[in-house]
């Protein structure tokens, strides 16, 4: 339990760190890749699929969306 907890605070630490010299679009991007891969691998083990496809596909939509999100639904 204490080898999940020090590597938590380490993952957490390095994105907080990894991104603050990032473009409000570079980030749009990552979370949107992040959110996406999550929700892929969900979606991959409820429907009996494979999560890592799942992720792998969810993880490209998502960032892909993120990284455009201005020019679709920008003013």
């Amino acid at each position: 339990m204490r080898r999940l907890v020090v590597l938590l605070v380490v993952v957490v630490l390095v994105a907080t760190v990894g991104c603050a010299n990032m473009t409000p679009r570079q980030q749009r991007a990552l979370s949107g890749g992040a959110a996406g891969a999550a929700g892929g691998a969900a979606l991959g083990a409820i429907t009996g699929g494979s999560p890592g496809v799942g992720a792998a596909v969810g993880g490209a939509a998502g960032a892909t969306t993120g990284y455009f999100w201005d020019r679709l639904f920008g003013p």
